[in-house]
């Protein structure tokens, strides 16, 4: 019998990407159950990725063997991610190393600056298509210290003047975060990073018609962390 007869077109897909994701994500290199197999839960999901930190901060991966070829083709049928992380595209920043995390573990949208407020319709259906298709409940704005994306968007804004080609446009989106963390104590490129951050959260919150609707129930979480590049510190932000 076909699916269609069943189920909408949307929820074939969801409900196929799912089942076919979790087998993946079932079994490890010895048979053992991985991570989060069973609970999906938004918090469950955020601690296993600090955990994950963790043992990548102490050089204690325990998730490699998740990154073998075979791995990859376990799940060549469909995904299931455990989480959507909203990273930046530096070189430094990734995010399934930060987390210790496997194949399929994480849905990555990475681009310079992390800016989800004036990314555009691909940034942001991407995250839609994740929250939407392949059922993800956690969403992760990711930032970071010494953010060069960040430290144009300060000194560009501070000199008033325009950045070649496409730059400018690119940390255009960033100028609200300059203005957001005026006036407070402290580093202000540290003050930046937080602020843009925040602002990320604060837009996918309020993402309609999808992220919202989701995150309005309590069934979708989404947060804002800052990743440390001299020791590997991931920091949730209030």
């Amino acid at each position: 019998m076909r699916p269609s007869e069943h189920t909408t077109r949307r929820e074939f897909v969801r409900l196929t990407g799912l089942a076919a994701g979790a087998a993946g994500l079932s079994l490890g290199s010895k048979g053992e159950a991985a991570p989060a197999a069973a609970d999906r839960s938004p918090d469950t999901v955020l601690k296993l990725l600090l955990e994950g930190n963790q043992r990548f901060m102490k050089g204690q991966p325990s998730l490699l063997s998740r990154r073998r070829p075979e791995d990859f083709a376990a799940l060549a049928s469909g995904q299931a991610p455990l989480a959507i992380i909203v990273g930046c595209a530096d070189s430094r920043v990734a995010p399934e190393l930060i987390f210790d995390q496997g194949v399929g573990d994480l849905f990555v949208v990475r681009l310079a600056g992390n800016v989800v407020s004036g990314a555009g319709p691909t940034v942001k259906g991407s995250i839609e298509y994740a929250v939407a298709e392949l059922g993800v409940r956690l969403i992760m704005v990711l930032g970071h210290s010494q953010c060069g994306a960040v430290k144009a968007a300060i000194e560009h804004i501070e000199a008033k003047d325009v950045l070649p080609g496409s730059i400018d446009a690119l940390i255009d989106p960033i100028r609200v975060a300059v203005t957001a963390a005026q006036g407070q104590s402290g580093d202000k490129l540290d003050n930046v990073i937080k602020a843009n951050v925040a602002k990320g959260v604060e837009r996918l919150k309020s993402l309609d018609p999808i992220v919202s609707k989701v995150a309005k129930t309590g069934e979708l979480k989404v947060v804002g962390a800052t990743y440390e590049l001299s020791s590997g510190l991931v920091k949730i932000l209030d």
